[in-house]
């Protein structure tokens, strides 16, 4: 690591690169131990800089969003963590929104209720990036990501070369989006949305708030639903969770939501293996009493065993 800290630290970038730093800063678990190095570029520019310094000298390397569907490992990240934060221009025009993917979706959510626009209400008060909910083509009351996507400039991180994806929707299912396989790193979308009166955005995102508040999502740190729906087994995760009994155990500080049996919380001083044990414990106790496996959606990086 010696030798890439010197090699980081002579990369001429707006942004200083920090080092040991804690991705328990940068996530909504508020849990995970140090990434061996960290940078926030300011442009798509700095951004394919650092990957390609990355790709040249085998540097490990990861790309963090909004930090809101992942559990870092205790011991960190080994090589180089870029994150997309500060990459969160957004340009609207008439209906059409274009942004680069680290915006928040809080933030897109609001600027786009101001103009009018309706379309990703249903988003609001989610944590998470543009970029990660296209990824993951997150879904929300009934509201999935891709139901509003044009168009994504992406960047073949094996290459360095930026392609233009059009969408075509069989490429997207529930929770399933094309830029999942391979190493496609989302840069920019394109969004249509429709005209709505405000009053009645304003009005839906107030209900949203309301409902977050109701199964806890604002109780204590959390990455919202730990685990996806699958409507085949009858009904939604987190009733079968709740059916159980299993709302409020925990493992140490990681704890299954009072509030709700498909959030798990940091209580304080939750560890990453912990929530990682809980979300182990829930699965065999699930399997144990309908005979089938629930898959988290949550994604563990980091150093693990």
């Amino acid at each position: 690591m010696v030798n890439v800290r010197k090699l980081l630290k002579k990369i001429n970038i707006s942004s200083e690169i920090l080092f040991d730093e804690p991705m328990s800063n940068h996530t909504s678990f508020k849990v995970g131990g140090p990434a061996d190095a960290f940078a926030e570029p300011a442009d798509t520019l700095e951004l394919i800089k650092l990957i390609n310094i990355c790709r040249e000298n085998n540097i490990p390397l990861f790309i963090l969003g909004g930090g809101a569907n992942i559990v870092v490992s205790d011991r960190g990240i080994r090589g180089l963590v870029i994150s997309t934060t500060r990459l969160c221009a957004i340009n609207i025009k008439n209906n059409t929104v274009e942004c680069q993917a680290g915006i928040s979706m809080e933030e897109l959510v609001l600027k786009t209720t101001e103009k009018g626009l309706g379309g990703i209400e249903d988003f609001a008060w989610m944590p998470g990036s543009l970029g990660g909910s296209i990824r993951m083509n997150a879904r929300c009351y009934n509201t999935s990501i891709s139901d509003v996507l044009e168009s994504v400039i992406w960047l073949d991180m094996t290459t360095g070369r930026t392609k233009t994806y059009i969408k075509n929707p069989s490429d997207f299912a529930y929770k399933i989006s094309p830029f999942q396989k391979g190493d496609k790193l989302i840069l920019q979308a394109k969004l249509a949305l429709h005209y709505n009166d405000k009053n009645i955005l304003k009005k839906r995102i107030e209900e949203i708030k309301q409902d977050r508040e109701k199964k806890g999502h604002f109780f204590a740190p959390s990455a919202g639903s730990v685990f996806k729906n699958n409507r085949d087994f009858g009904q939604p995760t987190g009733v079968l969770i709740d059916n159980l009994g299993l709302k409020g155990y925990s493992i140490g500080d990681a704890q299954v939501s009072p509030f709700h049996g498909n959030i798990i919380i940091n209580r304080g001083q939750a560890k990453a293996e912990d929530i990682k044990r809980l979300i182990e414990y829930l699965q065999e106790q699930v399997y144990n009493a309908y005979g089938f496996t629930i898959e988290p959606e949550v994604i563990f990086a980091g150093d693990w065993d």
